[in-house]
Parts: C-alpha cells; structure tokens; sequence
C-alpha cells in the first residue's frame, strides 16, 4: 500500500523526471536513478546498529615492509570473549579513502558481531588493517602491495594473538569487496563475503586511480578466475541501483555465489543493513 510519505515523495519525484519519466527511471536512463529512488523510498531502509554491547577491541600499528608505511589494525572480538580468545577470524577490508577504524566509526561491526555471535553463529573475531586508501588492494606500481601485508606481515601477527589463520574469512565493502574478492584466490581463504564489490568489465569504465593501466586490470581480474574460487565459499550482495549492481550479478552468476540483489545504492546504510547476513555466512563458513 502507498503510504501518504510515499505518495508526497511521489510528487516530489514526479516534479522533477515528469509522469513521462517513469518508465525511463526504471530503466535507467535518467541520470540521478539512485537520488530519486531514495526520494520514492524504493533504496530501502538503512540498517540500524544492534543495541548491544560491543566486544574488546585490541588496536595498534606496526612497520610495514608490504606497504612501506606505518600500518594500523584493530582486532575485534564479541562480548562475552576476553581479548585472548583464540578464535576463527575474518579478515576486514575498508573501501576506498577508508582505513581500519572505518568497520567500527562508520558501519558500527563490533556490535554486528555480538549481535550475530549471540543468535548463534558460532563466534569469531575481526581484524581490520589499513590498506591504503586509494590501493585496491592489491600490488600497485609504487611498490604498495597491501596482499603481502595481509599475507605475511598481518595474518602472522593475528596468528600470534593466538587468532587461527589456517583457514579464514575476508569481508570488504566497495574498494574492500573488490579485495576480499582477491583474497578469496588465496589458498587459505575458506569463506569470501564482498558487499558492493568495486567490479568493473573493461578497463575504460575504471575509476580514476584504481588500477594502474591496462596490463595491471587485467592481472588484477577477479572475472574468468571461477577455477580459483572452487574450493571457497563466497557470497556477494550488491544494491540494485548501485553502479556496480551489474558486474556484481555477472561475478555472482559466474561464480554460483550466494547474496543477490536487494533494494539499496552505494551507501554505509545499505552495507549495515547487509552485515547481519553477510557475518552469518561467514561466521558459519568459519564455523564448519
């Protein structure tokens, strides 16, 4: 039923696009497609951070070789574990012009995590780290590579809180979907979960700064690689007008991924409403 809300927001819209739009809005071929689905309500509700207790959260930095900086990290843990538990763990990955404090400061997952932990999902932890935030998250022609750091600096100092990186999972948002994506090709990862993932089919769609040429995206694909995702479970969720919704359905369909598309845009709102389902997936993954 139209609410009287959606009904104004109608009229609102309608003075902008014109009645003769409506069929060109669902289609896309107005510009503005996002901003006026927001208006109708049709991008769906922004998620709302449990009211929970957030669990200890243990941060610091260290020197890295991989990414020739001073690298920050925090480590996440629900409530009701000491900062010593020795659980699964998930790596998180920022997006674009985000860094480590970015999972807690913007989509509030250390309380996610309780939430999820305390409806059953067997637990685990979180580690967040600075990659950069322009990197994408992989080796870059400057000498960045935040994959080595994940691989040989992070993962090795997680081991050491006595975290298990054996088998983990990787989340990431937008940039962040992207890289978990790439991780998912590494051979320890078990579990992938990519929200809005920064996917792009050729190389003259590609976002400024993201890829340092034409040789260095088609290194970097995560497109015709289904082999090197056989044996890890990924799901990918991605909003419907969201400029990425139709590389993230082709990966997907490629890859026979969970998730799907839901109303939303590219936006903190969408990514917590989707964190409920993406950290149960993983933590049952993990949990396996």
């Amino acid at each position: 039923m139209l609410t009287r809300r959606v009904l104004l927001r109608t009229g609102v819209a309608a003075g902008v696009v014109g009645v003769a739009g409506v069929a060109a809005l669902e289609t896309g071929a107005i510009p503005g497609r996002a901003r006026i689905h927001d208006a109708l309500g049709l991008t769906g509700p922004d998620g709302v951070v449990p009211d929970v207790p957030a669990g200890p959260v243990v941060s610091g930095s260290f020197d890295s070789s991989g990414r020739r900086t001073e690298v920050g990290y925090s480590v996440i843990y629900p409530d009701g574990y000491d900062a010593s538990a020795e659980l699964p763990v998930v790596l998180v990955l920022h997006g674009r012009g985000g860094d480590h404090t970015s999972a807690i400061n913007d989509l509030g997952i250390d309380r996610y995590l309780t939430a999820t932990v305390r409806a059953g999902t067997p637990a685990f932890a979180l580690a967040t780290v600075d990659g950069g935030q322009n990197s994408y998250w992989h080796r870059r022609a400057d000498g960045n590579d935040p994959g080595l750091m994940l691989e040989h600096e992070f993962l090795p100092l997680l081991a050491d809180r006595g975290l298990h990186t054996t088998r983990y999972g990787v989340l990431g948002w937008s940039m962040g979907g992207y890289g978990a994506l790439l991780r998912g090709m590494s051979s320890r990862a078990v579990a992938v979960g990519a929200l809005s993932p920064a996917l792009y089919r050729k190389y003259d769609e590609v976002q400024a700064g993201a890829f340092d040429g034409p040789e260095d995206f088609d290194r970097s694909q995560v497109f015709g690689r289904a082999v090197r995702f056989r044996d890890v479970a990924v799901r990918i969720d991605c909003g419907r007008d969201d400029p990425f919704g139709p590389a993230a359905s082709e990966l997907r369909a490629e890859l026979r991924a969970a998730g799907g598309q839901q109303a939303g845009a590219h936006t903190a709102g969408y990514w917590r409403r989707m964190l409920p389902d993406q950290l149960r997936f993983l933590g049952g993954k993990l949990g396996q």
